[in-house]
């Protein structure tokens, strides 16, 4: 059997830090020298541009997003504007393409992310599916779960935002994605109240199992991940 993918729950990292630890876990992953891992963060407000990015769809300007402490921070992930914030559980798989089932194939990557997202908001009772030709997850016409990712050197990152319980007045700032004609929806807004993130976190490492057909090991009582405090000296995976 393969060894345990190990799934990481770092609590609530600020974005650029977060970023530059990506960065660092790619090159080490890249050279060998950590395993696939998947991270889970959770980030103070930010509004993230991906490279297909369209200033048209920051509906809020620069003054207003100060007065409410939000950042804009321009990213290398694939799609256009995103917002994070506190109540999102935002999923950073660090993990080598070519020893997945679906190998170097990008889409297919893509359509993996959704299927475990799918599965895991199935397994609260909730009817996720995509939307083609849209990436990302939605309940009806309303999207609760964000997907963008970059690839260096077959190492993929960035990854997903799952809407669990955050701040619905914040995505108003942006059309999310680029999406003008669609709403935006989480899980607590769906299920009546917001399902603890641990037990959020479990279930989607048990969809990432099953999707990429390798055990990943979350502990019920998960212990600290690698230091986001060190990047970009070093990390411990």
């Amino acid at each position: 059997m393969d060894a345990a993918t190990p799934v990481y729950d770092l609590g609530r990292v600020p974005y650029r830090r977060a970023l530059a630890f990506q960065h660092r876990a790619v090159e080490l992953r890249a050279r060998g020298e950590a395993p696939d891992a998947l991270y889970m963060v959770e980030h103070e407000p930010v509004l993230t541009v991906g490279r297909s990015g369209r200033s048209e769809n920051l509906r809020a300007g620069d003054a207003e997003l100060a007065s409410v402490g939000i950042e804009v921070v321009p990213v290398e992930r694939g799609g256009d504007v995103t917002y994070h914030g506190p109540g999102q559980i935002v999923g950073y798989p660090i993990v080598d393409l070519t020893g997945l089932p679906g190998g170097r194939d990008l889409h297919r990557y893509l359509r993996d992310l959704e299927e475990a997202l799918i599965a895991c908001l199935a397994s609260f009772g909730l009817d996720a599916s995509r939307r083609p030709p849209y990436t990302g997850v939605w309940v009806g016409d309303r999207k609760v779960a964000a997907i963008g990712v970059a690839v260096r050197h077959w190492i993929a990152f960035h990854g997903f935002a799952l809407n669990v319980d955050p701040n619905m007045s914040h995505f108003d700032l942006i059309h999310p994605c680029g999406i003008r004609d669609l709403g935006v929806a989480s899980m607590a807004g769906l299920l009546g109240t917001a399902p603890p993130r641990e037990a959020v976190i479990a279930r989607l490492a048990g969809a990432f199992s099953h999707v990429w057909e390798r055990p990943f090991l979350y502990p019920e009582a998960p212990a600290p991940g690698p230091d986001t405090t060190s990047v970009p000296e070093t990390i411990h995976v």
